[in-house]
């Protein structure tokens, strides 16, 4: 019996290994940390999945129930830090205030989550850590947006939503009421609040309505276009957790309302073949051999299929709608764009995202810090935070608060 239940506990701990265990790239440090936060997340989307697959319920409120509940267990931090829940214009936020609010004008930023627009806990755990972090280490106002996510909407009702926040927040007697500097006030978002963040620089930017402007954008590896699932990065990285090209191609599917089976197709870029004349006026913008440095190109070639589905830009038209992806973005619209700081990892299959965008600013006269981190890897800034502290994400909010600080 001993014996049976010995082997029996061997296979199992063969297997767990076995799921946990993927190959890393060198660069990454603590490499078995990340692996079983992945084989945890991947653990729980295939819940997520099966969910679905039986009409239970939908695979992202399966995952994002699991995020709320672990992130729910972070100690709050900063506790000096005071947490107003209000709404802006309609639009649900959280405003965090430094200690001891006498007149002086402060700074502020206004902070808005990633989560592929489906996911997040803006006012729990690392988002809320990150938050009071920027508050306490730049004594500054840090509002937080807690935008509607899919599945419960889609573009672009979380775009309209962060627009409404920001123009709220913008309006001179907002400003004066949480007695903020209207000169220095910056817009911060990563990965899908990245995108958001971009998109909403832009809006404000040519928004002649808009009295008060954005100082700073601050993107941490933003998300920035769906024409092209084949760059560097994605060649790259399309194995490299946690953000894995299908995920990131579902991400998109589900925000722009999209039929889920068009994932191959698109990952394929399939909707971005050579035979597609929609994408004539676009091209340039993500011609990563061109924006790109060559040390990051490396041997990787574009992949562009000779004939593939017209039909797919047609039925979902927001591909090409730069609201939702920033970096197609006109060039007179960039020009109007705030000065800009970039974060990218080397083992992110956004990074490329990021890096095109950057150049592209600096083409239109836009001031960019692209801020590389070649151990980096996508999600590093939230995992910086209790209870598992990555050193490169520890780093990257160090030098992006930092970089505030010294800019804003």
């Amino acid at each position: 019996m001993m014996k049976l239940l010995s082997g029996f506990t061997l296979l199992l701990a063969v297997a767990v290994a076995y799921y946990i265990y993927i190959p890393l790239p060198r660069e990454i440090p603590e490499q078995w940390k990340l692996m079983v936060l992945d084989a945890t997340f991947r653990g729980v989307v295939s819940m997520g999945d099966v969910a679905h697959s039986l009409g239970l319920s939908h695979s992202v409120h399966v995952i994002n129930s699991a995020i709320v509940n672990f992130e729910s267990l972070v100690p709050i931090t900063n506790q000096e830090i005071q947490a107003e829940d209000i709404l802006f214009d309609g639009v649900h936020v959280r405003v965090y205030h430094p200690p001891g609010r006498e007149q002086k004008l402060r700074r502020a930023v206004m902070f808005i989550h990633g989560g592929g627009w489906a996911l997040g806990a803006p006012k729990l755990g690392s988002y809320d850590s990150l938050c009071r972090q920027m508050a306490a280490d730049l004594d500054a106002v840090v509002v937080t947006v807690d935008y509607r996510m899919a599945p419960d909407v889609h573009f672009p009702v979380q775009y309209e939503e962060c627009v409404q926040a920001a123009k709220h927040f913008l309006n001179p007697e907002v400003l004066a009421k949480y007695s903020v500097d209207p000169e220095r006030v910056a817009v911060c978002g990563d990965s899908a609040g990245g995108n958001l963040a971009a998109a909403v620089a832009q809006r404000i930017g040519i928004d002649n309505r808009t009295s008060v402007k954005f100082k700073l954008q601050v993107l941490i590896y933003p998300v920035l276009q769906a024409l092209d699932f084949n760059t560097a990065s994605y060649q790259q990285n399309h194995n490299v957790p946690i953000l894995y090209r299908r995920l990131m191609a579902r991400f998109w599917l589900e925000y722009l309302d999209a039929d889920p089976d068009l994932v191959h197709s698109i990952m394929m870029n399939k909707h971005t073949a050579q035979d597609q004349s929609l994408l004539s006026l676009n091209r340039s913008k993500l011609n990563w051999t061109n924006l790109l440095p060559k040390r990051v190109i490396k041997h990787y070639k574009p992949v562009f299929p000779l004939t593939g589905s017209p039909s797919i830009l047609k039925d979902v038209p927001a591909l090409l709608d730069s609201r939702a992806a920033p970096l197609l973005a006109s060039d007179e619209v960039l020009r109007t764009a705030p000065r800009a700081y970039i974060m990218t990892g080397e083992h992110d299959v956004l990074r490329d995202d990021g890096m095109m965008y950057a150049r592209r600013l600096e083409l239109a006269g836009v001031s960019v810090t692209n801020d590389h981190y070649e151990d980096g890897f996508h999600g590093c800034v939230s995992f910086a935070f209790w209870p598992l502290h990555f050193s490169v994400g520890i780093r990257a909010v160090h030098n992006y608060i930092a970089w505030l600080d010294e800019h804003l």
